[in-house]
């Protein structure tokens, strides 16, 4: 199963439902809408645990070490046999699709257990997505709380979570990973494609990046905006700059949101922190 299995990784609100739709629109590919399947496996407590839990989660964090320290293969062991319940899962949905040898898995919260996942899935192909840091900051604060930026970042981190996660995935070398920079996928949303569809070993069908011109499952997690278009487009690119640009207090509290990166993690992304807000000053004409 290991090897028909696609991972795309990415943080809430990067452009990775357009990534997803694009990649489902090739005929080999089969995805559904964030399925969540490893998130709470990852939360069993054998590797991470849940604040609160409708069972003592201490006490079964405990004993399940300790259970896994007995047995034959330890810890290996345990992988195989969340490797077992997954496998049937992703299995069993990929032979219900005619036609399609890989399934493919776009879930945000995955972005947070690229351990585990690596672990349990070493042999899976990883496409990693990431967005200009700003960016990510706007549209989470638009899509869901209505632009109040406090609002967004005090119910969700999203930067400070993601940002050093994701980079320590990409700086590893133990599983097979491609990056790819939102901005770059939707300029040349052909070429790039094209690159992603040979990492995958699969043939390249152009007709995909026009990802609204074929069929998708339409579920309950996803981005519901990606409808509106039928394929990539820039109009998104410099919006969070002139949103900024206009808001001061929006801006202030983007500096406290974007200071605390370690500028490595941000380079790992494929930006530089010291010029992160460089683009508003374009927007505005205006030294910031």
């Amino acid at each position: 199963m290991q090897e028909s299995l696609i991972f795309v990784i990415g943080p809430p609100r990067s452009g990775s439902t357009m990534l997803q739709r694009m990649l489902g629109s090739h005929s080999a590919v089969y995805t559904h809408p964030e399925p969540h399947i490893i998130t709470p496996l990852a939360h069993l407590g054998y590797y991470e645990n849940v604040d609160k839990a409708p069972y003592d989660h201490i006490n079964a964090a405990e004993a399940i070490r300790e259970f896994v320290e007995d047995l034959p293969h330890g810890e290996q062991d345990y992988l195989d046999a969340c490797r077992a319940y997954t496998d049937t899962l992703y299995g069993r949905m990929l032979e219900n699709q005619a036609q399609k040898s890989m399934m493919l898995d776009k879930t945000p919260a995955y972005g947070l257990v690229l351990g585990f996942l690596a672990k349990l899935y070493p042999r899976a192909k990883y496409i990693v997505l990431t967005r200009h840091p700003l960016a990510v900051l706007s549209s989470y604060a638009n899509s869901f709380f209505e632009g109040d930026y406090e609002a967004a970042v005090e119910f969700n981190d999203v930067l400070g979570r993601y940002v050093p996660a994701m980079a320590a995935f990409l700086r590893q070398s133990e599983v097979p990973v491609h990056h790819i920079r939102y901005e770059d996928l939707v300029r040349q949303p052909e070429a790039r494609l094209a690159e992603i569809f040979a990492f995958l070993g699969l043939p390249n069908e152009a007709e995909a990046v026009d990802y609204g011109k074929h069929s998708h499952v339409e579920k309950s997690y996803g981005d519901p905006k990606v409808k509106q278009e039928s394929r990539p487009t820039t109009k998104s690119v410099s919006k969070w700059a002139a949103e900024l640009a206009g808001d001061a207090h929006k801006l202030d509290l983007a500096r406290k949101v974007v200071d605390p990166l370690d500028p490595e993690d941000v380079a790992a992304w494929g930006y530089d922190k010291n010029t992160l807000f460089d683009k508003i000053s374009e927007v505005s004409g205006e030294a910031i």
